[in-house]
């Protein structure tokens, strides 16, 4: 048997045309981003923008060749649309006049229409909810692995998605390693942790793996492990998104059918700066906020028990009363819910009747409501 190699995936790769027919596309140059871990293939296909849906059958086409070789297992094929370059610049024309204004003239500075939402349902999932954070480091991830064990507590059947590509936490958070079991048709079956259905990209590249990666990319790989996985029969789909509100986080909260979302700050103003925009993010779409969560809304001495506001206090529920949103509610920080987290045992499961989990506890409760109503 051939090893899997990058240069035996380029090789078969040869048989591709090019988008015109003529050539192939390594020839072309338009294979990139080639990433070959164990039995998973990973690569973007470099097209003109305004051609990327018309060259759908070319991305389907190369993943077809690159599936049958032996030893692959999954393959991930993504067209990176790039604009073509600009030919020489042609005599500028003139701009038209400004129109008379009259009574039926309408405004100037009328906002763009927003992008395209397709939301796909998910087989077998009944609600998906995001727990989003305009930055990072705040303990968005922490907050979804807890969330979701607090979930299925209450009685629902809980998945969890981390859809942080570029830094997947949830493997270490739930203490899983390892690779998905591929089932027919190369769909990917869940690992499982406490309980819960997980998938993340950790799972299919090796942990020291830089991922570099056009949007694109992304967008593409977070298809395939919400919509090429078992999830079986779900009452809830937490997704722990990435932080920020980039074209990857835009693209997931318009083509995933979003139940509403969770926004996870700290208390202090640089963060909920950052959160306001997360929340803009998705009242763009129409995807409903079910509220914001401060965490580490204080520190509690592991010696004395005492309570320190290292971030300050309250930023959050005032910023909730502020937006007219509802505020979930107060996570603390100690030292047992650092501790836990690194040993991948989250806190909820950990010690359930800690501060920590019964703020979780509560906070599930909430969105179990949201979700019935």
């Amino acid at each position: 048997m051939s090893e899997l190699t990058k240069e035996r995936i380029e090789e078969v790769l040869q048989q591709v045309k090019g988008p015109d027919g003529a050539g192939n596309i390594v020839e072309l140059g338009l294979v990139q981003d080639l990433f070959v871990s164990g039995g998973r293939v990973v690569f973007s296909i470099r097209v003109p923008a305004d051609r990327a849906e018309e060259l759908e059958g070319l991305r389907r086409a190369a993943e077809r060749i690159v599936s049958v070789l032996p030893g692959v297992e999954k393959v991930m094929v993504a067209l990176t649309a790039e604009k073509a370059p600009c030919s020489a610049s042609p005599t500028p024309t003139p701009p038209p006049p400004p129109p008379t204004p009259s009574r039926s003239t309408p405004p100037r500075n009328k906002p763009a229409a927003p992008s395209p939402v397709n939301r796909v349902p998910v087989p077998g999932v009944k609600n998906i909810i995001a727990v989003a954070s305009g930055k990072g480091g705040v303990g968005k991830s922490t907050t979804s692995v807890n969330l979701a064990l607090a979930l299925q507590e209450a009685g629902l059947r809980v998945g969890l998605l981390d859809a942080d590509v570029y830094g997947p936490s949830i493997p270490k958070l739930m203490g899983v390693s390892g690779q998905p079991e591929v089932l027919e048709n190369r769909i990917m079956k869940p690992l499982e942790a406490h309980g819960i259905k997980l998938m993340s990209i950790g799972f299919l590249v090796d942990e020291e793996t830089a991922m570099i990666w056009r949007g694109p990319m992304v967008v593409s790989a977070l298809n395939q492990m919400l919509r090429e996985v078992a999830w079986g029969e779900l009452d809830v789909l937490v997704v722990d998104l990435p932080p920020g509100t980039g074209d990857v986080q835009l693209t997931m909260a318009q083509k995933v059918p979003l139940q509403g979302s969770v926004i996870v700050s700290t208390p202090q103003d640089l963060a909920l700066l950052d959160a306001r925009r997360g929340i803009a993010m998705f009242q763009k779409v129409d995807i409903p906020v079910f509220g914001l969560i401060e965490n580490m809304s204080h520190f509690v001495c592991p010696d004395c028990g005492s309570r320190h506001d290292i971030f300050g206090h309250g930023g959050a529920r005032a910023e909730a009363e502020k937006l007219g949103l509802p505020f979930l509610g107060e996570v603390p920080l100690t030292m047992d819910v650092r501790a836990q987290s690194d040993a991948g045992v989250p806190i909820f499961a950990a010690n359930p009747e800690s501060g920590a989990a019964q703020a979780y506890r509560s906070i599930a409760q909430q969105l179990k409501g949201s979700l019935e109503a």
